[in-house]
């Protein structure tokens, strides 16, 4: 079977989108860096994390959906964690469509400590789930 590339990119105000980021890298044995970082070449799958600040993604995350080009994108996979919205993912697979780009069907989400809301989330159990997640979608055919 041919090894699968693999990149990830994440955006976070708080390290709790970086927290799963990193337990992603883990799992797909590549280097997690931030939305600062183009995507070069080809990668068959780009793990994309994101949080719900004040009821949408951050104006960065949108700019950097916009220079992500079809033709070199398999599928993006969205992870996200936020304090109060549930979830980033239906707004940043909206902008991947837009584009063009194929969104998995499946993501990943959980709760994020933002001051005194959720003390130390993501968990123990939340880093393992995300662990299991990249499983899914690395293994998946």
């Amino acid at each position: 079977m041919n090894k699968k590339s693999i990149a990830i990119r994440y955006f976070t105000k708080t390290d709790n989108t970086k927290k799963l980021a990193d337990d992603i890298a883990e799992v797909s044995g590549c280097k997690a860096q931030t939305i600062d970082i183009p995507v070069e070449g080809k990668v068959d799958i780009l793990f994309l994390g994101a949080s719900v600040y004040w009821g949408g993604i951050d104006p960065q995350v949108k700019a950097f959906i916009r220079t992500l080009d079809a033709k070199k994108i398999g599928k993006v996979a969205v992870f996200s964690t936020s304090a109060l919205a549930e979830r980033a993912y239906p707004e940043m697979r909206k902008l991947l469509l837009a584009q063009g780009i194929t969104v998995d069907e499946e993501n990943f989400y959980c709760r994020g400590q933002f001051k005194m809301i959720h003390r130390n989330k993501p968990d123990s159990s939340d880093l393992r789930a995300a662990r299991e997640y990249a499983k899914i979608i690395c293994n998946d055919k």
